[in-house]
């Protein structure tokens, strides 16, 4: 599966962003779906998982209230709904896949991912 990140850009404190991931190459309800990010100089943070169906998420506690995730199997997308961004929230983000064969959505042991979006949030 093949995902393509867009949505990031400049946001300030208290504002709002969403970044989409658009899966294509495979059957996408196949596939849990995750988002991570990583910040300059830190580790990759598992940020929040959907399961294939959308039944069923997982977030990080740092971000848990503040985004959501989401997913349109019509439309081969998920979503990460950003609100009241920080400024430590600014990084890198990637959505990720993996098969819904491969265990469970909330495990951070992913095999796709998409390429990248940055989100840069000013105070």
């Amino acid at each position: 599966v093949q995902l393509q990140a867009s949505g990031g850009g400049l946001v300030q404190a208290g504002g709002s962003l969403r970044l989409s991931c658009a899966a294509s190459g495979r059957t996408f309800s196949d596939y849990h779906m995750g988002w991570f990010r990583q910040a300059p100089g830190k580790d990759r943070e598992f940020l929040a998982a959907i399961s294939w169906s959308g039944s069923y998420t997982y977030y990080r506690d740092s971000v848990k209230g503040r985004f959501t995730i989401s997913r349109d199997n019509a439309k081969n997308t998920v979503y990460l709904q950003m609100n009241s961004p920080k400024p430590e929230d600014t990084a890198v983000y990637y959505c990720a896949a993996k098969g819904r064969d491969r265990g469970s959505y909330y495990s951070p042991d992913y095999d796709y991912w998409g390429q990248g979006t940055l989100v840069t949030v000013s105070s």
